[in-house]
């Protein structure tokens, strides 16, 4: 058992569950800042996260910063996506700002 490498069994686990803390902070992020502002929050986070990984030298601490900054980059689309979902209907809307898409309704 001494014997077994155990890195991409942890990695593994490690990347499923920041695949899973990001998806509900995509959707609250957008809920309460919009997609327009958080992208930057999310570029500036991704970056700092593969700079980081780039400098430490552990081999689990710089993997996971890295899927942790390739996550924030990922996730800037779906800020965007998460924008038209809520256009749709399939999540709710935040009553107290305005979203981009009420101003080209408006228009029509």
């Amino acid at each position: 058992m001494a014997d077994l490498n155990w890195t991409g069994l942890i990695l593994g686990v490690i990347t499923f569950l920041l695949i899973g803390l990001f998806h509900p902070i995509v959707i609250k992020a957008e809920y309460y800042f919009g997609a327009r502002p958080t992208w930057i929050f999310f570029l500036l986070a991704g970056v700092l996260s593969v700079v980081a990984s780039v400098m430490m030298q552990n081999i689990i601490g710089s993997t996971t910063l890295g899927i942790i900054g390739f996550s924030c980059f990922w996730s800037i689309g779906e800020l965007f996506e998460q924008e038209k979902r809520v256009q749709k209907g399939w999540f709710p809307r935040n009553p107290k700002r305005t979203y981009p898409f009420d101003k080209k309704q408006e228009d029509k």
